[in-house]
C-alpha cells in the first residue's frame, strides 16, 4: 500500500465529509459539494483530474431531459450495468443530506451521454417507487445482487429525523437510527418490498456492505440508541424466484467494531477495508482485507501504510473510494482551528507496485466494472459535524473549461439572490427550487412601476401556471407592494359619449280655411 500526497489542489474546500465519487468509463467524477451549486457549474458534478500531484475540477454538464439533483452528502451510491452484453454503467443515489440539513427520500439513476476532452454530459433522471418506500435517510447503504437472472436493489440502515408525531420542542430535530428493516427496490416495475427479519433487532449507520451475486454482507456500523460500535456481521442472501423474494439473514462471527470505513475493490473477489473509527474520539488506522468466496467471507488484517503525522495526529478524517483500488482521504487543513480554509488530501493505492505505476499512468482509476457490486464507500460520519467556512474562490487550472469562480458576478447583491421585497423569504443558502421549471436559481418577474424592478415569483404568491401565462403573454405586470399604487395613479379611461339622435319637430297644426257657401251650410247644420 502507497499513500500519495497532493501537495497542491484546486478550491478543495468544496469538499466536505460526505462526499461521493463516481467512475464512469475510468475517469473519477465528484458529488456531494458543500453549499448549494453556483452559476458556472449548476449541477454540482465535477470532473477530477489529477496531474503531477494536482487535483484540478472541471464542471460537468446535464442533458435537457434530466431532473434536477441537489448536492447530497452520505447518500447511499452503487452501480447498475447495463442490460445484456451493454457495458454501459449507471449510478443509483438514494437518500442524503442537502446543503440545509433537509433528508431527501428521492432516488435517481445517473448515466454518461456524452464525453470529449471539452465537455461531459449526464443524464439524471428521477424514479417513482411504490409500495413500502423507504423514508428520507443518511448513512445508509444500497446493492444490487443478481439471482435466477434477475436484479434487484437492496436498501438497508441510515438514520432519519425522529418523526412528526414523535417529535418535542426540546428534541424537535433529533435525529434517530432507522428501523433495521431490509428493502429490496425493483426499477423495471418501480415497486418496493420492506422485511424485517429477526436476526436484525437494532438500526445500524454507517456501516459496510459488499456484494457478490445473491448475497450481501454487513459489516461493523454504530448504533445511535446505544451509543455502540458491535462488531457485527450480517450476510444477507435474497433469492429471487419467479413468485415473491426471500430473503434471509444469518449472523456470522469474525466482525469488525468500526464505523465510516471505507471500502475498495482490489479484484474480482478481494476487497480491502480502510480507516474508520473504533471510538468516538479514536480512527481505526488498521486496515483488512475482506475475501469473499462462493459461501463464506474471510476478513483478515493487513499491512498498513506509512500514515504522515497529519494523519496520525488530527481528530477526524474523510474520503470515499475512487474505485480499483484507490481511496480519496482528506483531513482537515488546520487541526487546531475551528474553522478551516482549506483541506489536506491523500491517495492510498492499495494494490502491489508495479499495478500502482500503471494507474499513476493512466491518471485515473477504474471503479465497479466488474458483474457484481462491490459495495457503498460511506464515509466518516463523525466528520458530520465539521464545518468549512471558506467558500470556493478559485481553481488552478490552465484549461479554458475549468471552474473559476472568479469569473462570476456577485449574485448577493445583484442577480437572483436579492431581497426584492419586504416579505421575501429567498436565502441562497436555503433555497430548494419551488418550480418545475427551476434549476439553480429562483424564477423572477419584472415589475413595471416606476423603472421596473424584479421580483422572486415565489414571494409573490405566483401559481406555476399563472407564471408560465405572465411569461408567453405580453402582459405588464406589478408586484404585490405596487399593485394597488398603479390602480390609484392610473388615468381613467375616457368614457365614449353615446350620440344623441335629434327628435324631428312636430308640425304646425293650420286652421282649415271654408267658402262662404260651406260656412253658411255648416251653420245651418249645427243650428
Amino acid at each position: 500500500m502507497s499513500l500519495q500526497v497532493l501537495s497542491a489542489i484546486g478550491n478543495s474546500s468544496l469538499f466536505q465529509p460526505g462526499f461521493s465519487l463516481l467512475n464512469f468509463d475510468g475517469h473519477i467524477f465528484f458529488f456531494g459539494q458543500k453549499g448549494w451549486p453556483k452559476r458556472s457549474c449548476p449541477t454540482g458534478v465535477f470532473h477530477l483530474d489529477v496531474k503531477q500531484n494536482e487535483l484540478r475540477m472541471k464542471p460537468a454538464f446535464f442533458s435537457k431531459d434530466s431532473c434536477y439533483l441537489p448536492p447530497l452528502r452520505y447518500p447511499a451510491l452503487c452501480t447498475l450495468r447495463g442490460k445484456g452484453d451493454s457495458d454501459e454503467n449507471q449510478y443509483i443515489i438514494h437518500g442524503g443530506k442537502t446543503p440545509n440539513n433537509d433528508l431527501s427520500d428521492k432516488i435517481y439513476v445517473m448515466s454518461l451521454v456524452s464525453k470529449t476532452s471539452k465537455k461531459t454530459t449526464f443524464q439524471c433522471v428521477e424514479k417513482d417507487l411504490g409500495g413500502d418506500v423507504p423514508e428520507a435517510r443518511y448513512g445508509h447503504t444500497i446493492n444490487v445482487v443478481h439471482s435466477r437472472g434477475k436484479s434487484m436493489s437492496v436498501i438497508f440502515g441510515g438514520r432519519s429525523y425522529t418523526p412528526l408525531a414523535q417529535r418535542t420542542t426540546e428534541k424537535w430535530n433529533s435525529i434517530v437510527d432507522c428501523l433495521p428493516s431490509v428493502f429490496l427496490v425493483d426499477f423495471e416495475f418501480g415497486c418496493c418490498t420492506s422485511y424485517v427479519l429477526p436476526e436484525l433487532q437494532d438500526g445500524l449507520a454507517f456501516h459496510v456492505s459488499v456484494a457478490r451475486n445473491d448475497t450481501i454482507y454487513i459489516l461493523g456500523g454504530h448504533s445511535l440508541q446505544n451509543n455502540t460500535r458491535p462488531p457485527s456481521l450480517y450476510k444477507l442472501k435474497i433469492d429471487l424466484p419467479l413468485g415473491s423474494p426471500s430473503v434471509t439473514c444469518t449472523v456470522l462471527a469474525g466482525g469488525i467494531s468500526v464505523s465510516s470505513a471505507i471500502v475498495t475493490q482490489t479484484g474480482d473477489t478481494e476487497f480491502v477495508l480502510v480507516g474508520g473509527y473504533q471510538s468516538d474520539s479514536q480512527k481505526r488506522l488498521v486496515c483488512n482485507t475482506i475475501v469473499l468466496e462462493d459461501s463464506k467471507v474471510e476478513i483478515a488484517e493487513r499491512a498498513s501504510p506509512d500514515w504522515t503525522p497529519d494523519i496520525k495526529h488530527c481528530r477526524i478524517w474523510f474520503g470515499c473510494d475512487m474505485g480499483k483500488g484507490s481511496v480519496l482521504l482528506g483531513i482537515p487543513g488546520a487541526n487546531k482551528q475551528f474553522i478551516s480554509d482549506a483541506n489536506y488530501f491523500y491517495i492510498l493505492r492499495c494494490k502491489g507496485t508495479e499495478e500502482d505505476k500503471e494507474e499513476e499512468l493512466t491518471a485515473q482509476a477504474c471503479s465497479q466494472t466488474s458483474t457484481e457490486d462491490p459495495g457503498d464507500s460511506t464515509p466518516f460520519e463523525d466528520s458530520e459535524e465539521f464545518c468549512f467556512s471558506a467558500e470556493a474562490n478559485r481553481f488552478e487550472a490552465d484549461d479554458t473549461d475549468t471552474y473559476n469562480e472568479d469569473d462570476e458576478e456577485d449574485e448577493s447583491e445583484t442577480g437572483y439572490w436579492i431581497t426584492c421585497s419586504a416579505s421575501c423569504t429567498i436565502d441562497i443558502n436555503t433555497w430548494v427550487p419551488f418550480y418545475s421549471t427551476e434549476l439553480n436559481k429562483p424564477a423572477m418577474i419584472l415589475c413595471s412601476s416606476g423603472t421596473g424592478h424584479w421580483v422572486h415569483a415565489q414571494c409573490m404568491d405566483l401559481s406555476e401556471t399563472m407564471l408560465l401565462h405572465l411569461s408567453e403573454a405580453n402582459i405588464k405586470y406589478f408586484c404585490n407592494e405596487h399593485v394597488d399604487l398603479n390602480k390609484g395613479l392610473q388615468t381613467p379611461k375616457r368614457a365614449v359619449q353615446l350620440k344623441k339622435q335629434p327628435m324631428k319637430p312636430l308640425r304646425k297644426k293650420t286652421a282649415m280655411k271654408f267658402t262662404p257657401a260651406k260656412k253658411s251650410f255648416l251653420r245651418r247644420l249645427f243650428e
